[in-house]
């Protein structure tokens, strides 16, 4: 039998069952994450950006288990990484926008948008956004008001947005980048390394990060022993 493909596609809508399958990802609580501010590699990153939808349990793997990995040595401080939570979401008539996997998922696309706005900071937003995506993965997503607490963050900064215009306008700027890709995306995660589309090769993000970087010293999860174990 061939495996299951791992991405939603506009087509595929009942995934959230393999969600059992995401018993290794790692706790919150034992999660930490240093970016640098100051790099020894110039100011030439390498663009990654993250097209994804909030209760796709295939997006929810990749932030939970693959995107730590930018943290781990140096590797963070060669790239540029953005976040666009809308995914297979359509807006219709009068700007209304629904969501593959129904309104909760409009919900939380909504609140990780209004994070990533009022957090500009990666080493703030990226943390709130991994707890709510592991609490997707462990089917607790309606806990995700918890990760204030976890994380020391207030909530009304939050609350303000997505009970406002503020996030509906958030969250249709992601719905027209996300439409006009070039090329369309066709599921996701869709992931994109300096303008070009990895597709279902996407789990490998860090072999093209390390390919496309141009700087004068290779950071050392780039080396070639780096690469091999991943």
């Amino acid at each position: 039998m061939d495996s299951p493909p791992k991405l939603c596609s506009i087509a595929y809508i009942s995934y959230l069952l393999l969600l059992l399958l995401c018993s290794l990802l790692f706790p919150v609580s034992s999660t930490t994450y240093s970016i640098a501010t100051t790099s020894n590699y110039g100011t030439g990153k390498v663009s990654l950006q993250l097209y994804y939808e909030s209760l796709c349990p295939y997006s929810a793997n990749f932030i939970v288990n693959y995107l730590p990995k930018l943290f781990d040595d140096d590797l963070i401080s060669i790239v540029d990484l953005r976040l666009v939570p809308y995914g297979n979401a359509r807006v219709g008539r009068n700007d209304s926008i629904t969501c593959q996997h129904g309104p909760n998922e409009c919900l939380l696309n909504t609140v990780e948008a209004c994070a990533i706005n009022a957090w500009p900071e990666l080493d703030v937003h990226f943390p709130f956004i991994y707890c709510i995506e592991y609490l997707v993965s462990k089917r607790k997503y309606t806990q995700w008001e918890s990760c204030f607490e976890k994380l020391g963050l207030n909530p009304k900064p939050i609350n303000e947005c997505y009970h406002t215009e503020l996030g509906k306008m958030l969250e249709l700027k992601y719905a027209a980048e996300t439409d006009n890709l070039e090329p369309p995306h066709k599921y996701v995660p869709w992931v994109v390394v300096d303008g070009k589309p990895l597709y279902e090769d996407y789990e490998n993000f860090i072999n093209y990060i390390c390919e496309a970087y141009k700087g004068p010293v290779l950071p050392s999860a780039c080396q070639a022993s780096s690469i091999s174990a991943i």
